[in-house]
């Protein structure tokens, strides 16, 4: 098998943001050239898959500025310094939604878009669901929205559910559906 490790030679930091960071590494390819990468760095985040006792599942609806508009997501969130995963969801689906969960089960976790970011996303399925307040952050806007199965699927063709994460889910939830009819 082939070695197809690029190897760093050089590394500029271009942003130290809030969320994320931006740097241009110079690399040794596997061929002996050298190359450019670019790449953000972010520290990853967790999704929440909330079924509610009448099947429906747990969404937000919010604006989102690099798209400039606003579309439904499932509750989700950037993990915070050294923080579980796990931990992070039951935090995000409360905060957003005034869900709290018994469990959260681990679903999958996949990176958004590893061609230029290292963004891991963790998928949680909330078990248990009760009700509460929701708390969003001071600098966060959202609606809490439930949707049936066939109502999500309607907004992924209109293009109002639109993000990887939210399809994902989706798709799993009806994957499941098909399983256990």
């Amino acid at each position: 098998m082939r070695d197809l490790t690029e190897k760093t030679i050089t590394t500029e930091k271009i942003y130290e943001g809030k969320i994320i960071s931006v740097q241009v590494d110079q690399v040794k390819l596997p061929n002996g050239e050298r190359g450019k990468r670019e790449l953000v760095k972010h520290p990853g985040a967790v999704g929440v898959i909330a079924i509610t006792p009448d099947n429906k599942l747990v969404l937000v609806r919010q604006f989102r500025k690099p798209l400039e508009k606003t579309i439904l997501e499932i509750p989700a969130g950037k993990l915070e310094p050294d923080e579980d995963p796990q931990t992070c969801a039951f935090r995000e689906l409360a905060e957003e939604t005034g869900y709290q969960a018994d469990s959260m089960n681990h679903v999958v976790s996949y990176y958004t878009s590893p061609g230029f970011a290292n963004e891991i996303i963790h998928l949680y399925e909330a078990k248990g669901l009760t009700t509460g307040s929701m708390q969003p952050d001071s600098d966060e806007f959202v609606e809490l929205v439930e949707l049936s199965l066939s109502e999500c699927n309607e907004r992924i063709a209109s293009g109002e559910i639109c993000d990887a994460k939210t399809v994902t889910a989706v798709y799993l939830w009806q994957m499941r559906e098909w399983k256990d009819r």
